[in-house]
């Protein structure tokens, strides 16, 4: 059984008892969220598909960690005019434990 859900403005395909990487939720960690934008449930015998979310549906997770990500390098040149810029990014993640999918 697997679903496609909206976390944090992303969408996702989640399964029983998997682990994600999300944009950073504001909840505690070890806090239990659920999310409601569920636009897809599949459960090997029947597609259930929303318009524009399945209707009762919901997706429980558990917050594990807090984090950031790895470094992202953003390297600008412009040639023959002698301007370099190098920056970094860290994005701040959240890790999720994917609970319980109900209908």
């Amino acid at each position: 059984m697997y679903a496609i859900v909206d976390i944090a403005g992303q969408q996702f395909k989640v399964e029983k008892d998997k682990k994600l990487y999300v944009h950073r939720l504001q909840a505690e960690e070890g806090a239990t969220v659920e999310f409601e934008n569920v636009f897809l449930i599949d459960d090997e015998k029947k597609v259930d598909v929303g318009t524009p979310n399945v209707k009762g549906a919901k997706v429980t997770a558990k917050v594990i960690s807090h984090l950031k990500g790895d470094t992202v390098i953003v390297f600008k040149k412009k040639r023959r005019k002698g301007y370099k810029v190098r920056n970094g990014h860290r994005q701040f993640l959240s890790e999720i434990l994917i609970e319980e999918i109900s209908k």
